[in-house]
């Protein structure tokens, strides 16, 4: 993927291209395991094009991000079509951006919202090599009528363990938008993972 420029394009109609992102990504989390179409790669931006446009959907000046990367190139993109600030730790993130979910911080390390205020938590944006092709598990909660079957690929380990620990937590715990290349799954803090077949 290209270098992003400091100044990279942002998205080419802002209006309509926001509100479709908008709405995919509400899709997404209301209905957990299913793939979203967000949209194509946007030029000099080196994020997948579901990432970078959820980015510039999702974000604005009263959103701190945190950023694993910590790409200056890539923050100044997103702060200057956003107005979006900078995180000093995942604890403090209103949006965390990850593309090495194998070095990521734990899930317990982000902001999870108090009992009184569950809103105040952190969403996470990870991505993945695929969304398919990975550990066969079955999904089940608000938004999945029986059980939707997800094979996420490239998630370390001990990852599903601590979204257990999250989901239970509930209300509490933060909710995750999975992408790769043009294409999101959410995944909120409602839904119940576990291996398929019970196994």
């Amino acid at each position: 993927m290209n270098t992003t420029t400091r100044l990279a394009a942002g998205l080419p109609d802002a209006v309509h291209e926001t509100q479709h992102a908008f709405r995919a990504a509400l899709d997404a989390l209301a209905r957990p395991g299913q793939i979203r179409r967000i949209g194509a790669h946007l030029p000099g931006v080196a994020l997948g094009g579901a990432m970078a446009r959820l980015l510039l959907t999702l974000c604005d000046d009263e959103t701190p991000v945190w950023w694993q990367s910590g790409d200056p190139a890539l923050q100044s993109w997103l702060r200057f079509h956003t107005g979006a600030t900078l995180a000093d730790s995942p604890m403090l993130a209103g949006f965390a951006i990850m593309t090495e979910i194998g070095r990521a911080p734990a899930l317990a390390d982000f902001a999870v919202g108090t009992a009184a205020a569950p809103e105040f938590s952190s969403t996470l944006l990870i991505e993945l090599p695929a969304l398919e092709g990975g550990l066969a598990l079955d999904w089940s909660g608000p938004g999945i009528e029986v059980m939707q079957g997800v094979r996420l690929q490239g998630l370390p380990a001990d990852f599903w363990t601590q979204w257990q620990a999250n989901q239970a937590s509930f209300p509490q715990g933060v909710d995750i938008i999975f992408t790769c290349d043009e294409h999101a799954i959410g995944l909120p803090r409602t839904t119940q993972v576990g291996r398929t077949g019970g196994v």
